[in-house]
């Protein structure tokens, strides 16, 4: 497979990251603090409650089906395109254009969602210190700030992200050991057991499936850094399954110990009585530790909604840089900084894109977690199911090409299982979109989702257009760039 040959300013910066770096910045995206502190409480309340931890089980398990073949194909193409370049190389660059533009959109919703959140966070936990700001200000300054390091090169941002993660895990490992110690609820709350099917299947399965598959968002992206990455073929798969497993089992174990920290029969009541049932894992850290560690897991809930927002932000840049690199975008969208190696152009396009978006939620004095957040963020948890479903796909296309040799467990049975399930998961949420987001009112539940299918249309089409005007560059998209 031949090489397009890359000048000093459409390289990216080789050799920059390693495991540990790889790992963390993917990691980040899935922002394990707040899905302990953020959706658990509401997978509880409104999915199935104690069947929680074996919901996280069975999604880890179709995390790892969808990494086998994932891994399969990152040992042949390496490229910042991840998903795009996988389709374009196992099925056809027109498939690959598609998923560009759809991973593009995906995860600008993700970064305006998450933009959101931090600041209604950021303004209520800085407020009980005296610190009174409107939301919208600790918005803009993570905005500026999440700009500052995407458009620098990419290892001072691995070293920020690698410690803001490595905190997350550490206070909520506090609190888990803490419950764990205490024999949980009454001293008998570890009793609870996480394998009860019957649990698994009491209240809504859906609504559980979606909020623990939403922990896992990110994962996709150790490829992404391929070019980016030492020793790519040992780095990336290393990389992919150990975020999986630390996120799997963290989750697993972390939710266990929340019902046995509350106690089996009292978890559904007692979240039903909270004004705010996101307070339950405050609570649990305040009653089995101390005020002083609650209080540090809500700074450290902002900060892990900053290294969420980073990772999202290099995702985009780096989405945008191979779209110009490759022919979909225009060529300035191509080319990395003279210095740092960094998809700039992508940097400062996104961070401007962000900042307009926030000025109108803002001006029209919309809520930033119930509008800004909940209205858009659900939309990248689409985007990216599709773009897994594909790519599991063109795992499958991939292999069966003449030369191209892998396990057929690894690159047929677990894609093939995968893509399944995604395309169930994709096609359940699409239909209701207006239900889970609170769009039901008007238009947005039906216009919101729309906008994924939207965007491949566009894709495909910008890039059969390439294909009309230079087929020779058509006939390389997603090639390797190491």
């Amino acid at each position: 497979m031949s090489e397009i040959k890359a000048t000093p300013t459409n390289q990216l910066r080789r050799n920059s990251l390693g495991l540990i770096a790889v790992t963390f910045m993917v990691i980040s995206a899935a922002a394990p603090l707040t899905g302990v502190a953020g959706a658990m409480p509401l997978a509880f309340l409104l999915g199935n409650g104690t069947g929680v931890p074996l919901t996280f089980i069975l999604i880890t398990l179709l995390m790892l089906a969808f990494a086998a073949g994932y891994v399969a194909m990152s040992r042949h193409v390496k490229n910042a395109g991840a998903f795009y370049a996988y389709a374009a190389r196992g099925l056809d660059g027109r498939v690959g254009g598609a998923v560009a533009i759809v991973a593009m959109v995906s995860y600008n919703a993700m970064q305006f969602g998450l933009i959101g959140l931090l600041g209604g966070i950021s303004a209520g936990v800085f407020g009980e210190m005296g610190l009174n700001l409107p939301w919208w200000m600790w918005s803009l300054i993570a905005i500026l700030l999440v700009g500052i390091l995407g458009y620098r090169q990419v290892d001072l941002s691995a070293k920020v992200l690698v410690a803001v993660v490595a905190l997350e895990y550490l206070i909520v490992l506090v609190v888990d050991f803490a419950i764990l110690f205490s024999g949980g609820h009454e001293g008998t709350g570890l009793a609870v057991n996480i394998f009860d099917f019957n649990a698994l299947t009491t209240g809504s399965l859906t609504t559980a499936i979606l909020m623990c598959f939403g922990s896992f968002i990110g994962i996709e992206a150790t490829t992404i850094y391929g070019e980016e990455a030492r020793d790519p073929e040992k780095t990336i798969p290393r990389a992919t399954y150990l975020a999986v497993l630390m996120i799997g089992v963290f989750f697993v174990f972390t939710t266990w110990l929340m019902i046995a920290g509350t106690g089996a029969a009292e978890l559904m009541p007692m979240l039903g009585g909270l004004e705010d049932p996101t307070a339950h894992f405050f609570i649990l850290a305040e009653t089995y530790t101390s005020p002083t560690v609650a209080m540090i897991a809500g700074l450290l809930l902002v900060t892990s909604l900053f290294a969420a927002l980073s990772a999202f932000h290099n995702y985009i840049a780096r989405y945008s840089f191979v779209a110009g690199r490759e022919g979909l975008l225009p060529p300035v969208f191509g080319q990395t900084h003279i210095t740092h190696e960094s998809p700039h152009i992508g940097s400062v396009v996104q961070t401007i894109g962000a900042v307009i978006v926030l000025a109108i939620f803002a001006g029209l004095g919309l809520d930033p977690i119930v509008h800004m957040f909940t209205w858009i963020s659900q939309l990248g948890t689409l985007g990216v199911i599709a773009m897994m479903c594909v790519t599991s796909i063109a795992v499958i296309a991939f292999f069966r090409k003449p030369g191209i040799t892998g396990s057929p467990l690894q690159t047929l049975i677990l894609p093939l299982v995968a893509a399944v399930v995604l395309a169930g998961l994709f096609a359940y949420i699409f239909a209701n979109y207006g239900d889970l987001t609170g769009t039901t009112g008007g238009n947005l539940g039906w216009i919101l989702p729309s906008l994924i299918p939207l965007a491949a249309i566009i894709g495909f089409l910008l890039a059969s257009r390439l294909k009309a005007n230079d087929p020779a560059r058509f006939a390389k998209m997603g090639e390797n760039q190491r």
